[in-house]
């Protein structure tokens, strides 16, 4: 018989691999939905493998991490960048998609010649990954916080949330892709995140320096 204890850990892990997996889908789909379907496919891949490392190791030294005072601070501002880069990306993009030139076939051809073809996948990549430490970070922290001692359920909770995010990034990318204005609900949701993790770890900050 699972108790009401074990039940409401359960549920708030499930509900809070459904909000921050949600935002880890947006950022991966976002970055990789300016990219040629077949590079948006293997940037999509690397990021959702990436993270999935990423929760595996952090989520070994969890309780270690736990005790790491300004860490969520620090990752709160890393994913801000991670924002900021996304929207200059984005308008940098807008503003080259706008301007036509009768050479764009000839600068494509030169492009590809260069290796110019493969500086957008890199930026996408490093955006990701950037990405990746910082959710990964948070989504370990918060599962982790919620489970206590219920490590079954902490190996549960990270599980779903790699497996939610690699449903919601191809939904995300492909969406993203077609309907050019919602990025800006995406970084607006990645920023959303990124201030939320600088308030918590703030706090958490203010109150160890109180203390001292």
């Amino acid at each position: 018989m699972i108790s009401w204890d074990v039940l409401s850990v359960f549920l708030t892990v499930v509900g809070i691999d459904i909000i921050l997996s949600g935002d880890n889908a947006i950022v991966i789909g976002a970055a990789a939905s300016r990219l040629p379907p077949e590079d948006r496919r293997r940037a999509i891949s690397y990021g959702i493998i990436g993270a999935a490392v990423l929760r595996i190791f952090f989520a070994i030294i969890a309780f270690q991490l736990l005790k790491i005072v300004g860490l969520l601070l620090a990752g709160g501002l890393l994913l801000l960048w991670v924002a900021w880069t996304m929207w200059r990306e984005f308008q940098a993009q807008e503003h080259e998609t706008s301007v036509a030139t009768e050479t764009a076939s000839e600068i494509t051809s030169l492009g590809r010649r260069m290796g110019w073809k493969d500086r957008p996948f890199r930026q996408a990549l490093t955006t990701i990954i950037v990405a990746d430490v910082s959710m990964s970070l948070d989504n370990v922290l918060a599962v982790t916080g919620a489970a206590h001692d219920h490590l079954y359920i902490l190996i549960f909770g990270l599980a779903l949330s790699v497996l939610l995010m690699a449903v919601a990034a191809h939904y995300i990318a492909n969406l993203l892709a077609r309907y050019n204005w919602l990025m800006y609900v995406g970084i607006a949701l990645v920023a959303f995140v990124a201030f939320r993790m600088i308030y918590d770890g703030g706090l958490e900050v203010g109150q160890a320096l109180a203390l001292v």
